[in-house]
């Protein structure tokens, strides 16, 4: 038996990359799957790989649209009758440029998505089923989040508040036996971040200790790590996930 056996988890952003991982990963080990993201043809791709109805359910839609909200959590209670886990994984940054230079509009995008939408997806799962069941929550930050990160600022500032959410969350929903934490990786090797390495990726990829940057199923690894009940003592963590990045500040 996985760790995941007669688990359901919802996993947003989950057509590809680090989502996606996550959502294999679960699956793999025994649990079922509740996707979603904004394209319905990838979606219905994804559900597919991940072994089709029996295993998976693709919702499509926008994670910080409410409508969606309520429909993934109804769905997914209708077609598995309970909620596990959640992996808050969708992000957007649609800037790359200093702070003082990214206009209020994609500033308030930035934070609907990565943060609003983020508490509004624990707060349909916690009334809906784990309030009265449990449950684990893993939130998707950055190391941008951790420290300054020149040209991805706003999403950085994103990300850090999206680290104090996952603390005061964990806090807030101990006592209904629902544990919340968060991953914060480094660049990793999938379409959303591939501007930061596309250039020259071995250049990139030199400046971390371990010599490679991070894949999606080493965040997926993680997350399931997090969301199985071998971290049952475990809640309000942040855990890095940076190649030794981190390790190497400062050092000459």
């Amino acid at each position: 038996m996985g760790r995941f056996e007669g688990m359901v988890a919802v996993v947003t952003g989950a057509s590809r990359g680090i989502g996606f991982a996550t959502a294999r990963r679960v699956v793999d080990e025994g649990g079922r799957v509740v996707v979603t993201a904004r394209g319905a043809g990838a979606l219905a791709e994804a559900v597919e790989r991940l072994g089709g109805a029996g295993r998976a359910l693709g919702v499509a839609g926008k994670a910080h649209d409410a409508g969606h909200r309520a429909e993934v959590v109804e769905r997914a209670l209708e077609a598995f009758g309970r909620i596990d886990v959640l992996v808050n994984n969708t992000g957007v940054n649609p800037v790359f440029d200093a702070v003082v230079n990214v206009d209020e509009a994609a500033m308030a995008k930035i934070f609907e998505v990565n943060v609003i939408a983020a508490a509004s997806w624990v707060r349909a799962v916690y009334h809906a089923w784990m309030a009265g069941h449990g449950g684990a929550v893993v939130n998707v930050a950055s190391l941008a989040g951790l420290h300054p990160s020149p040209g991805i600022g706003v999403y950085g500032a994103s990300k850090a508040a999206l680290v104090n959410l996952t603390q005061q969350l964990a806090y807030e929903l101990a006592g209904n036996g629902v544990r919340v934490n968060a991953v914060a990786p480094a660049v990793v090797r999938t379409r959303f971040a591939e501007a930061l390495f596309a250039g020259d990726e071995a250049a990139v990829a030199a400046g971390y200790p371990l010599g490679r940057l991070g894949e999606p199923e080493d965040v997926a690894a993680a997350i399931a790590y997090l969301a199985s009940g071998d971290a049952s003592w475990v809640t309000g963590q942040v855990l890095t996930l940076d190649g030794g990045r981190t390790l190497s500040a400062g050092v000459e």
